[in-house]
């Protein structure tokens, strides 16, 4: 199907990372005096040339009556050490779902804090937690794929929440130089939520903005939306397309969004994420609704995009599924200079990395007299 295709890695943006373009370190750790907001910002709208930016020249960037849309997902301690008979694993918890049951995937150790990725089950297999718990696993998420399994925690109720602050630590790839403590994945704009739902991996594109930055964009006239979309894990290998994901999207948020739109106010997403959650509560003439549940909503070129104006991410892999929400946004030629630029001016790839903004073309989509 269309909305479940994966780009494939024809060299239309780029074949591999450099290794020394991966982001190792949040930017803070890069050098004394740096903050969070110590990245880079590329911005791309369709086929003119891009610029390059300090982030903290965002507020110049936007316009009054601009809405930043940002995830408020908090980001979990969600890997945790466990074991399967006589195996050693380690348990990324991905996804609350409902009934009790949890969304995992087993990944085998391999050194240094990062692991390798593991076919999940089999069905009935039970995994041991480190506090006596343990995690029966009954079905894969999703027909044909054994990545990601649903599994019930034992004995009930069991509270996976306690486990992950009392054993978890926040997932880490192979690209990192060490762990990092988990206030390092959070973003200035992460609300915990009252049930312990979060995101398995951080909501990365809010990562740069600081509270500073945040009174700077406020007082230029740029509103902030919140909503909630929590995410699962990545697939650093297959470059799979997202699964379903629980979002929330209140009434307050619904009407910032829709009056912008009435006003002439540009729609900026702040992250992929507030992309996903804020197309699955619109309606096809582009008026958001208030809505709750589980999204499994993938935005390509040929779905496009009825709300956003503009997106704010991170620079993504070769053949990941993402690319083509950027494309649903900007356009193919906005994508295509943006990361021959960011690749030509060394930009760092991944969660600590630098930042894209990628712009529609306005002047393409005007209306025809």
């Amino acid at each position: 199907m269309s909305g479940r295709r994966v780009l494939q890695k024809t060299g239309l943006y780029i074949t591999d990372i450099p290794p020394q373009l991966l982001a190792r370190v949040p930017a803070e750790q890069r050098g004394p005096g740096l903050g969070r907001d110590a990245v880079r910002l590329l911005v791309s709208r369709g086929g003119e040339p891009v610029s390059l930016h300090p982030f903290r020249e965002l507020p110049e960037l936007m316009r009054p009556g601009d809405v930043l849309v940002v995830n408020t997902s908090t980001t979990l301690a969600a890997a945790v050490d466990a074991r399967l008979g006589g195996e050693d694993l380690v348990v990324h918890f991905s996804t609350r779902g409902d009934g009790g049951r949890w969304a995992v995937e087993l990944r085998t150790p391999a050194g240094g804090g990062t692991t390798r990725p593991r076919p999940g089950g089999p069905a009935g297999a039970v995994v041991e937690l480190p506090d006596g718990g343990r995690l029966l696993l009954e079905e894969p998420l999703a027909a044909g794929a054994d990545r990601l399994w649903w599994a019930r925690p034992l004995p009930a109720p069991y509270e996976v929440p306690a486990l992950l602050r009392a054993f978890g630590r926040p997932i880490r790839y192979a690209y990192t130089e060490r762990d990092q403590p988990l206030s390092a994945h959070q973003t200035v704009f992460a609300v915990p939520a009252a049930d312990g739902s979060g995101s398995a991996e951080m909501p990365s594109a809010g990562r740069p903005f600081t509270a500073e930055l945040v009174a700077r964009l406020v007082s230029r006239g740029v509103q902030f939306a919140p909503l909630v979309l929590h995410t699962g894990v990545a697939s650093q290998e297959s470059h799979e397309p997202p699964y379903p994901e629980r979002y929330e999207v209140s009434p307050t948020t619904a009407g910032l969004v829709n009056a912008a739109r009435a006003t002439g106010g540009r729609v900026i997403a702040v992250g992929t994420t507030a992309v996903r959650a804020l197309e699955s509560a619109a309606d096809e003439a582009g008026r958001v609704r208030p809505a709750a549940g589980w999204t499994d909503l993938v935005v390509t070129p040929e779905r496009g995009v009825r709300v956003v104006d503009g997106l704010l991410t991170g620079l993504h892999e070769p053949g990941a599924s993402h690319l083509q929400m950027l494309e649903a946004v900007a356009g193919r030629d906005a994508v295509r200079l943006g990361y021959a630029e960011a690749l030509a001016r060394l930009c760092l790839w991944h969660e600590f990395g630098d930042v894209h903004l990628l712009l529609k073309d306005e002047i393409r989509n005007q209306p025809h007299c």
